[in-house]
């Protein structure tokens, strides 16, 4: 048998010559994934049209789940940026394409109806593939709970998805994401019953919660819709946008450290 390491030697020449000689010997100790955030979206529209625009326009996604039959692709490579968030921002950080992993959910979205604009269901099987997915991305990622979200938190102004009928409960369920607990929500609930907050403590919350908005104090259009967004999400039955006091109270706990225990 030949000596191994003049075959080593000689790799190693090889490559050097090729290219820029590194060493990957030393690892640095600070350091983590370029994903930090993980974002989903409903398409809003046919399969057809959804792979058309994510696949030939000037959008993309790192992922495309179908609902029937329901099957989940990847569009592109989760080291890759893919164009899916747009002028965005959470928690003061912008421009969050370049930091997050999209999820483009085939589904029709917000369409003119009868009684106004209608949110179409979600199919089940969709929904566990979705949860799959994401368990699988945040485990090799290690993304913080609170930094899985919907495009309507990260651009509330331009954005509903993935809208009311999205399950996000479902995701609290599975230990995904942080969710208000009911009994402190009813706790809160009665306090605010009697002293409703202002229209600047709720601005205030939902700056602490995450969403870019401007402390005006006022209950403009652009705070009305921040509100409308947090409850499709916490609160689907009403999105009304109007800063009622079980909104209070799921926003104040949300945004409320818990009580640290001995």
């Amino acid at each position: 048998m030949k000596p191994l390491l003049p075959c080593l030697l000689l790799l190693l020449a090889i490559s050097c010559f090729r290219g820029p000689c590194i060493d990957h010997s030393l690892k640095a100790k600070s350091q983590d994934s370029r994903a930090q955030f993980l974002i989903l979206h409903f398409t809003g529209g046919t399969w057809e049209a959804s792979v058309k625009t994510l696949t030939e326009e000037n959008v993309s996604s790192h992922y495309l789940v179908r609902d029937s039959p329901v099957k989940v692709y990847q569009l592109v490579d989760e080291g890759q940026r893919a164009y899916h968030a747009g002028f965005s921002s959470w928690e003061g950080q912008t421009q969050l394409n370049a930091a997050s992993i999209g999820i483009e959910i085939q589904n029709l979205g917000d369409t003119p109806g009868p009684k106004g604009i209608e949110y179409h269901e979600y199919p089940k099987a969709q929904v566990d593939a979705v949860i799959a997915l994401v368990k699988d991305i945040v485990a090799r990622h290690q993304i913080r709970p609170d930094r899985i979200l919907g495009h309507s938190d990260i651009a509330p102004q331009r954005k509903v998805d993935p809208g009311p009928t999205f399950p996000w409960k479902r995701l609290a369920d599975e230990g995904l994401i942080p969710w208000p607990k009911p009994e402190a929500v009813a706790q809160r609930r009665q306090v605010f019953e009697a002293v409703p907050p202002d229209v600047a403590w709720f601005q205030a919350k939902l700056a602490k919660h995450g969403f870019g908005l401007a402390q005006s104090g006022q209950l403009d259009p652009e705070t009305r819709q921040v509100l409308s967004v947090f409850q499709m999400k916490y609160r689907p039955a009403d999105y009304t946008g109007n800063p009622d006091v079980e909104t209070a109270a799921i926003l104040d706990v949300l945004t409320t450290p818990a009580p640290q225990t001995k």
